[in-house]
């Protein structure tokens, strides 16, 4: 990860595994342990396709929004869907 940043910024390991993890939670991410030198290794997989994971994104993004703005985001979806939005 750290080479693909080209060295103008690196990522730490804990960073890394934080998101993976948190991944994991979020359902996007599936794992197996395994065992080897030093200890217990995951090796992590995807759990969604890409067409599962966009829906996943947008069921989240959406959840998120009717929840802290709930009018002001039924008013939009409705003007974008009946064409009316700007």
């Amino acid at each position: 990860m750290n080479e693909a940043l080209d060295g103008t910024k690196t990522i730490s390991r804990a960073s890394i595994i934080n998101f993976l993890n948190g991944m994991v939670e979020e359902g996007v991410l599936d794992y197996e342990e395994k065992t080897g030198k030093g200890g217990y290794r995951r090796l992590y997989r995807t759990r969604l396709d890409e067409k599962a994971f966009k829906k996943h994104l947008v069921t989240t993004v959406l959840s998120s929004l009717l929840r802290d703005f709930p009018d002001e985001t039924r008013e939009a979806l409705e003007e974008y869907l009946t064409g009316r939005a700007r």
